[in-house]
């Protein structure tokens, strides 16, 4: 049974809230991230100080095969949505709008802006993209509507062992990038940022975009639910029927009350009360 603290109200049980339908603010929130996604993707490829660790992953792949990058990063992501299985994760309108949004952020991104010749300017390109990728994934994760391929993999993580995502988005990027390079892909300063600083970035602004998923197992004024525990105020309890004043009672001591709501004694046990024959009188005679 399950019970709320007093002045709390339990919320009715629900289904799980659809992957695929969604208001307007909430829709356009989530393009936003993904264009915002994008758009860090592509300040990473103009600075041209190493791939993103996923990139390193898939040119590796392809240095020991006869498959190209496209091809493998197509393989790896399907890979990656099969260990969704065991996670629990499900896909979502955000994860379809992840493979599409994203791609076309870069490409615009790439067209519009030109490849810097100085060094400072390539590595604040990193730093920005690093810090967009993390906006990005701030606004569209907490959209609710289903993560990309491998984010989907780290919420996952993050919901089963309760770690922080800011650590298990750093030990998946450094993962992947020890693999990348051991597999013969390039290896820069770019990527080595973006595999220690995404993760701290991606926590920071999921918490400020609220969160990944509303507060469960709470009542509607905040109150937590508590299964299989009575309340523990005696406010909500009912009043013990002797406790409550009789109707005109008003004075009485409580033992004139508990005698007042005892029923009338048996025939036979008034009889007894009655003065014996040898005394001749009662009580109130002899007085």
């Amino acid at each position: 049974m399950d019970s709320v603290q007093p002045g709390s109200t339990p919320e009715p049980p629900s289904s799980t809230p659809s992957l695929w339908r969604t208001d307007l603010p909430t829709l356009v929130r989530l393009l936003a991230g993904l264009w915002i996604f994008g758009t860090g993707e592509a300040c990473l490829v103009l600075a041209a100080l190493g791939n993103s660790p996923w990139t390193v992953l898939a040119e590796g792949v392809s240095e020991q095969t006869s498959l190209g990058i496209g091809e493998v990063t197509i393989a790896i992501s399907f890979a990656v949505l099969l260990l969704w299985v065991p996670l629990r994760q499900r896909p979502g309108l955000g994860t379809v709008l992840n493979a599409i949004v994203i791609g076309l952020a870069i490409a615009v991104t790439l067209r519009a802006v030109g490849e810097p010749s100085e060094l400072s300017l390539r590595v604040a390109l990193v730093l920005g993209g690093i810090a967009l990728v993390g906006a990005g994934s701030g606004l569209y994760l907490t959209s609710r509507l289903g993560p990309g391929a491998r984010d989907g993999l780290m919420t996952g993580l993050h919901a089963r062992t309760g770690r922080s995502l800011r650590l298990i988005r750093t030990s998946i990027e450094v993962t992947v990038t020890v693999a990348g390079a051991a597999l013969g892909g390039t290896v820069g300063l770019g990527t080595l940022a973006f595999a220690l600083l995404i993760g701290p970035s991606v926590q920071l602004f999921v918490g400020l975009g609220g969160g990944l998923s509303p507060p469960v197992g709470r009542g509607r004024t905040g109150m937590t639910l508590v299964r299989g525990q009575r309340p523990r105020s005696q406010s909500s309890a009912p009043l013990p029927a002797a406790t409550s004043p009789p109707a005109g009672g008003r004075g009485r001591s409580p033992s004139s009350t508990a005698s007042a709501a005892q029923p009338p004694a048996p025939s036979w046990c008034r009889s007894s009360s009655r003065p014996s024959p040898r005394h001749g009188r009662g009580r109130a005679g002899a007085e």
